[in-house]
């Protein structure tokens, strides 16, 4: 029996240097191995990190993009506003104008009647100069050829007078402000 337990001493002896020598067979990496896993992974926090960056760039040139839309928008309407902050008064005006006008093409007589009319053209006149001032203007019609975007046509006559599609006479002022129709000139256009 002590044979067997030699035997089994021995058997034991070899199983613990074989476990002893497994686990070194399981060796710890190298630093070669573990360099290259720290390259590699900061190689993909690397490619992570540059995308998320383009990501921001882009999202940042298109923010600075709108803005710079909003700006030159909101400069426009401003612009805008102050070119034609006028017409709302211009175009509750332009009736006393035309009021205006019909009362000084009364005939009158007496000296006290056209001293009230010269008086009456004097109004009319600085009237008619502070509406210049503010940018208003008339929009010529008689003789001109006719515009769709600047008078009205009310009337078509045969004139041999005047050439096809030009405006034969001038029923009422039409104005602009700046560059923008308040109220188009009634016409009579040649055929």
């Amino acid at each position: 029996m002590n044979r067997n337990k030699e035997v089994e001493v021995v058997e034991e002896k070899d199983q613990q240097e074989q476990e002893i020598i497994e686990p070194e067979n399981e060796a710890e990496p190298t630093n070669a191995e573990v360099e290259q896993a720290d390259a590699e992974e900061a190689i993909g926090e690397l490619e992570q990190l540059q995308q998320e960056k383009e990501e921001v760039q882009n999202r940042l040139l298109r923010l600075q993009a709108d803005y710079d839309n909003f700006r030159r928008r909101t400069q426009k309407e401003r612009e805008a506003d102050r070119k034609y902050k006028s017409q709302s008064i211009v175009e509750e005006l332009i009736p006393v104008l035309d009021n205006f006008e019909r009362a000084l093409q009364v005939e009158v007589d007496g000296d006290a009647a056209k001293n009230f009319a010269n008086g009456m053209e004097m109004v009319y006149d600085q009237f008619q100069a502070a509406l210049v001032k503010e940018g208003v203007e008339e929009i010529p019609a008689q003789g001109e050829v006719f515009d769709p975007h600047l008078h009205q046509a009310v009337m078509q006559v045969e004139d041999d007078n005047f050439e096809s599609n030009v405006v034969v006479e001038q029923l009422q002022k039409g104005y602009r402000l700046n560059d923008r129709v308040i109220r188009p000139a009634m016409v009579k256009v040649n055929q």
